[in-house]
């Protein structure tokens, strides 16, 4: 009731017309927009802030170190002469932090539509003074209008949580595992969850998993635990020790080719933590599968793991029989049982090859490994030194190993499950070496369950070249690299000096009780540039950004379609019953449009697919997940239009992955996507509204889902059927 009232009284701020673009295409209010508040003595004036996207290969806008970039775009009205107001010429618009300590100008404005340009702060204010001239570089005049970011809107948690004796629940101290333990007492990890048939060596009862030394703790959390039981693989079968991980091989195969590939259990070490995991062949990730394309071939998969589990071909327009999705192409593969896919690859690009039952378990132990798809064009790249495929994932681990996983419903299904501990090919702080002036081109895909990263190559030039299947339309620069769960990008970078060059995730962590954010970075990989000179030298392909005409004959044929009205609608949102009260009261207010971590633990933690159902609703027909059944004609080009409902109780982003076809984003929020390229994943920001254009070319029964692997698992998938032409 309360979060419904919040937001009854947010919107009743705005006007009718608030933010609307400038296609008529209506922005959301909840962090599209946000109310300019007159001074008590101008009734009459009325402003709004329109926060839109800022263009970037990623679909996500943000700075090196984590801060959104936004542009603001003002509509104000009501504004009478300056000179009515006392010794005063203009108005002037400014940027300041919510303390009002420091800010920034942003320029002149009047009555009308105006653009003030980029911003790239977390949180802030909207100040429009009356002052003496337009020129002015500080602010001295009279306030006219005010307002705060939408973004600030999440501390409201503090009025609705701060308990009324005191602030001891915020005392970030207690926000250690020995304050933790010391609030829960002994009831944490002493209650029992018997799993009928358990092996002994597989947990019981529930164990706290580790929590963020910084973030305080979550108030009336004592005692709470998941209401499914804990899961984790054994640790052995029959006495018989696993064997221990090996690293990744590559394996080049042509047309025809077989390839065994067997999912088992493996002994793996991390971080100084000995557990048990799963990995393909033995190897993390698993075998590099390097084909040229339009190659096929077929692979003789063997499930040697404790579940039933399966092979989906990520990204690849491959037969539908081989699509690996289990209660729609095929029926799980049991323990024991074997599989045969045949792949074909029509398309160059980077791709990648997961289960698709439980990837909240399977996937996050280590049931990955990249496809790699060359060309049949020469010089379909620029030339460089190197190739490097990094896989970038995290890991939860307690201090024996991974923190147990739900067995029949996942946990941690609001957020996500997110690690502590990054990796890169499996490994923390993984070592990598280039000799200097080396181009390198990196293959990056993300295969976290939830982790959105924001890398960067410790200050290198970075070429933004392609992603999921192909190239881009033209070739940017970027200074960093934003990549969703799913997503593949691929770019080159290039290293002039000797030295340590480190790979970093650099972040905004915001603590949702709180409603703040602290700055978040994390060591990915270790380069090493060595003394010795790269022979040959590219620096001049690298210095030159390429248009790709391949890429724009591609494409030339399917404009006639991107202004096409919208054929297909889909809302993403959540739907919950029997929350604790607890985490409840974690989902007042509106959230952050980019999640970059888990901002409330606790509550994640202890939500599992019982009590929150992740939704895809079709507007038209009001179905939803798997009710819903799209039929489309091969050769059809639809246009499909995602909105990620701000409203819903737990609005959060979502990277949504189409099987079997591939798309090109047209527009996030009515801004038209200025470089296009291929791809089968997108990321879909809280309240944003992203058009998609599908090429519906490949026949049989496909699914649509967010790759969250708990929202997967929680519900959140639905089907469509290509007919042959």
């Amino acid at each position: 009731m309360i979060a419904s009232l919040a937001l009854a009284l947010l919107q009743a701020t705005l006007p009718a017309s608030a933010c609307p673009d400038s296609d008529g295409v209506a922005m959301s209010y909840a962090l599209g927009c946000m109310a300019l508040i007159p001074a008590p003595n101008l009734p009459l004036a009325r402003g709004v802030i329109d926060l839109r996207p800022v263009h970037t290969p990623f679909g996500v806008a943000v700075t090196v170190d984590g801060r959104p970039r936004q542009h603001m775009r003002a509509t104000i009205t009501g504004l009478p002469d300056p000179r009515s107001l006392g010794p005063y010429h203009a108005y002037v618009a400014w940027a300041y932090t919510l303390s009002i300590d420091s800010g920034v100008k942003l320029g002149p404005v009047t009555n009308g539509r105006m653009e003030l340009g980029e911003l790239d702060r977390l949180q802030f204010r909207i100040l429009i003074s009356a002052e003496r001239s337009a020129a002015v570089s500080r602010r001295s005049g009279v306030l006219v209008l005010r307002g705060t970011s939408p973004s600030a809107r999440l501390l409201a948690h503090r009025d609705f949580l701060r308990p009324l004796g005191g602030t001891t629940a915020f005392d970030s101290a207690r926000g250690t595992a020995a304050g933790m333990a010391a609030m829960h007492g002994s009831s944490m990890g002493a209650v029992a969850e018997a799993r009928p048939g358990a092996a002994n060596d597989r947990p019981r009862i529930w164990s706290m998993p580790p929590m963020p030394d910084w973030m305080p703790v979550m108030p009336g959390m004592a005692g709470l635990v998941p209401s499914v039981a804990p899961f984790l693989p054994a640790r052995a079968v029959r006495g018989a020790v696993f064997p221990a991980l090996q690293a990744r091989l590559n394996v080049h195969l042509e047309d025809g080719d077989t390839l065994a590939l067997e999912a088992g259990l493996v002994r793996r070490t991390v971080a100084g933590r000995t557990f048990t995991a799963y990995a393909f062949n033995g190897q993390l990730p698993g075998p590099l599968i390097d084909v040229k394309q339009g190659a096929a071939i077929v692979v003789r998969f063997r499930n040697s793991i404790d579940q039933p589990s399966s092979v989906h071909w990520h990204g690849v327009r491959l037969d539908s029989h081989s699509d690996g999705t289990v209660g729609i192409t095929q029926r799980p593969v049991l323990p024991g049982e074997s599989y045969t896919y045949t792949v074909h690859f029509p398309d160059a690009g980077i791709y990648w090859y997961h289960p698709h039952v439980r990837e909240d378990i399977q996937q996050n132990l280590g049931l990955y490994g990249n496809l790699v798809v060359r060309s049949a064009s020469p010089g379909y790249y620029n030339p460089v030194n190197r190739e490097e495929f990094l896989a970038l994932d995290d890991l939860l681990l307690g201090t024996d190993g991974p923190a147990a996983y739900g067995d029949s419903d996942p946990v941690h299904t609001l957020m996500g499950r997110w690690g502590n501990v990054l990796l890169v090919n499996g490994e923390p702080r993984r070592p990598l070496s280039v000799n200097r002036g080396e181009i390198v081109r990196f293959y990056l895909t993300n295969v976290s369950s939830a982790r959105i990263y924001n890398v960067s190559f410790g200050g290198m030039r970075i070429k933004a070249v392609g992603s999921d299947a192909g190239k881009f339309e033209r070739e940017e620069w970027v200074r960093s690299v934003v990549i969703a769960p799913a997503e593949r990008y691929i770019v080159e970078v290039a290293f002039p000096r000797t030295g340590t060059v480190a790979l970093v995730n650099r972040v905004q962590a915001l603590d949702h009780m709180i409603g703040s954010y602290a700055q978040e970075t994390d060591t990915l990989a270790i380069i090493h540039v060595g003394l010795k000179p790269a022979t040959p030298s590219y620096a001049e392909a690298f210095n030159t950004l390429r248009r790709n005409a391949d890429v724009a004959a591609d494409l030339a044929p399917l404009r006639k379609y991107f202004d096409k009205p919208v054929d297909r609608e889909l809302v993403l949102t959540i739907r919950t019953q029997a929350l604790r009260p607890q985490v409840s009261a974690m989902l007042l207010g509106i959230n952050a449009a980019v999640e970059w971590n888990d901002g409330m633990p606790m509550a994640n933690w202890v939500t599992t697919g019982r009590e929150a159902r992740w939704v895809i609703r079709d507007p038209a027909s009001g179905k939803e997940n798997m009710e819903v059944d799209w039929r489309f004609r091969a050769g059809e080009m639809v246009k499909v239009r995602l909105f990620n409902d701000p409203a819903s109780s737990h609005a959060m982003n979502h990277p949504i992955h189409l099987h079997g076809q591939r798309f090109l984003v047209l527009s996030r929020d009515g801004v038209s996507n200025e470089n296009l390229v291929w791809k089968d994943t997108a990321i879909i920001a809280a309240s944003e509204t992203v058009d998609l254009l599908v090429d519906m070319s490949n026949p049989g029964r496909w699914m649509l889902h967010c790759h969250i692997a708990e929202h997967l698992s929680g519900g959140m998938m639905t089907t469509f059927t290509v007919e042959p032409p």
